[in-house]
């Protein structure tokens, strides 16, 4: 037999399979109805961490799919709407909400989702000193910090008792988003809160890790875990238990199966998208004129919705503590430039923020200089009186040497004692643009003597030096947010917070620093959060957080840089997609529950 003919037999029988496969479809509606609805297929840079809703620190997160709170933010209204919650009072001195779930809630696993699951999430984890999870920042009222009394009426009603009227009390029951509350299954937990480890700490600290078989972890999302394949991906199928319906009363969600491929490189997801191996990515700004351009071709859609809610900056850790064994958590030397308040406002003028939009960003971004975002009522513009910092770099050398530092003959920036100014900088390697944006800064730095080791790592390493090991110098990384609520920025600036990453607290359980200080401008941004967030007079709290930008600004400890626009592209045969900056996770997350995939 020749080379041709058994190459055409072969490709008979792979005609003749598809054909069959084909005729199989159309005689199986049940089978036709799968292959309509089937699966989206979309990617993420990193593994996940946890399992655990209530020890989230990353983003985007599995809990995007699976979690939902009592209420939920609509992205395209900004409007707080029902979820398990079908309506909620508040009493006129805004110190009592009662809250009635839907009827007939059940968790993934066919259990009655509850009154008593809402006091055992609010009362027995949040408010619980024995489990270090960053919804506590969230629900800290007043300057006392005290947790509101939570209640239950009866199974379909709960109450929660406030000390003092708490304005973004609602914004932080929309889970699902960044720091908002998803409820927890109190039959499925509930042990593990009383049981102690060896160490005598709660089970629950440890419960529900990635290494848990999937079929353990209970959800009330519209999805629930199927699988996980570390490195590959994770696969999320339909929650049959799920409450929401549409108009004609069917069940929610439309699409059986979601594929979360775990892709760590942006190259390699817009290959794989390209292929039509992916249905949705988000954009980054070096592929964004590449996939604007096949569009029409590729039959996707490029959403641009402006400036994601994101800063992007970078920040020197700050922490003065001393580990148990008498070892400083920064060298002490670096400590000092780290807090020499000129050094930081130096190092924001020697950035060339422009360039840096125009190289890494291919123009497709904003200079960004306030924690809070421009969609935000409570944004404060440069226009309105905030402090910036133009790319200077006789400004940047004036301030140094005025801080006591010197140059070498050779240009290098020496401090008094006449040391060499060297710090390392960290960002996430699989992010390409702030891989870039690092490269740039290391070359703005030596212009002006300072030598900068960069060292991109994996985003889970970095994850666990700024929470836990506090080894680091400096780093370049992103806080994404998903409402125009400053509240929800809370475990951001409150000088105990979980995501106060540039003077970090050690957590609850975590070995306790010695001669762990707070810097005078540090209380103040805390002391403002509170008070923030006892005011219900708007303009009076537009006020509280405008001082909170100038302070932050002053101060920086955090250097704002340059903010991406929010962009997706999309396969058209995703229907439904409402895409919205304010949405998580390339903006379709939000209202995944309506997605529909048309059978191609």
């Amino acid at each position: 037999m020749t080379f041709s003919l058994r190459r055409w037999i072969f490709a008979f029988f792979i005609i003749f399979f598809l054909l069959c496969q084909v005729i199989l479809t159309a005689c199986n509606p049940d089978l036709k109805a799968e292959t309509a609805r089937s699966q989206w297929v979309v990617s993420t840079l990193g593994d996940p961490k946890t399992f655990n809703y209530a020890f989230n620190q990353e983003f985007p997160h599995v809990f995007l799919f699976t979690a939902e709170g009592l209420t939920s933010l609509n992205a395209i209204t900004t409007e707080i709407e029902p979820a398990l919650a079908e309506t909620w009072e508040i009493s006129d001195d805004q110190k009592r909400i009662v809250f009635t779930l839907r009827e007939n809630l059940k968790w993934s696993d066919g259990e009655p989702l509850t009154a008593d699951d809402v006091v055992f999430t609010y009362q027995d984890i949040i408010a619980n000193p024995a489990i270090p999870t960053d919804w506590k920042d969230t629900f800290k009222v007043g300057e006392r910090g005290i947790f509101p009394q939570v209640n239950k009426i009866d199974d379909r009603r709960v109450e929660f008792l406030l000390p003092e009227p708490f304005a973004p009390f609602l914004s932080a029951t929309t889970g699902g988003a960044s720091n908002q509350v998803g409820i927890l299954p109190k039959h499925a937990l509930s042990k593990y809160i009383t049981t102690k480890d060896s160490e005598g700490k709660p089970q629950f600290l440890s419960v529900w890790g990635t290494n848990t078989d999937p079929s353990q972890v209970i959800v009330n999302g519209p999805y629930k875990i199927e699988s996980y394949t570390p490195g590959q991906r994770v696969i999320f199928r339909r929650n049959p238990h799920y409450w929401r319906k549409d108009s004609q009363g069917n069940p929610l969600p439309y699409i059986d199966r979601v594929v979360w491929q775990i892709i760590e490189s942006t190259d390699t997801s817009v290959l794989q998208f390209r292929s039509g191996g992916l249905d949705s990515i988000e954009v980054s700004p070096e592929n964004f004129s590449l996939l604007k351009r096949e569009e029409k071709r590729g039959r996707f859609t490029v959403y641009n919705e402006g400036p994601r809610f994101t800063q992007t900056f970078i920040s020197f850790n700050l922490n003065k503590g001393r580990r148990q064994n008498g070892n400083p958590v920064v060298d002490p030397v670096k400590s000092r430039w780290f807090n020499t308040l000129e050094f930081r406002q130096a190092i924001a003028h020697a950035i060339d923020r422009q360039t840096m939009l125009n190289n890494a960003f291919r123009g497709v971004g904003m200079i960004q200089d306030s924690p809070i975002f421009p969609q935000s009522p409570y944004y404060l513009s440069p226009e309105q009186g905030l402090k910036t910092y133009e790319y200077n770099q006789d400004k940047a050398r004036e301030l140094l040497l005025n801080a006591g530092f010197k140059y070498n003959p050779k240009g290098q920036l020496l401090d008094a004692e006449g040391n060499r100014v060297r710090f390392s900088l960290i960002t996430n390697a699989e992010n390409r643009t702030r891989v870039a944006m690092g490269a740039q800064i290391r070359q703005d730095l030596n212009r002006i003597g300072i030598q900068v080791d960069f060292n991109p790592i994996n985003f889970n390493t970095l994850v666990d030096r700024l929470s836990n090991s506090l080894d680091w110098e400096c780093h370049l990384l992103g806080f994404i947010s998903g409402t125009i609520e400053p509240h929800d920025g809370a475990n951001t600036w409150l000088p105990d917070g979980g995501l106060h990453t540039f003077n970090q607290k050690p957590l609850a359980g975590q070995e306790p620093l010695i001669g762990w200080e707070v810097a005078d401008w540090e209380a103040e941004i805390g002391r403002l959060y509170i008070q923030g967030a006892q005011e219900f007079d708007e303009a009076k709290r537009k006020e509280i957080y405008a001082q909170t930008q100038r302070i932050a600004q002053e101060n920086l400890p955090f250097i704002y840089l340059v903010n991406p626009l929010s962009l997706a592209a999309i396969r058209d045969r995703i229907q439904g997609v409402k895409y919205s900056a304010l949405g998580s996770l390339s903006g379709t997350l939000w209202n995944k529950y309506e997605l529909k995939v048309e059978d191609d």
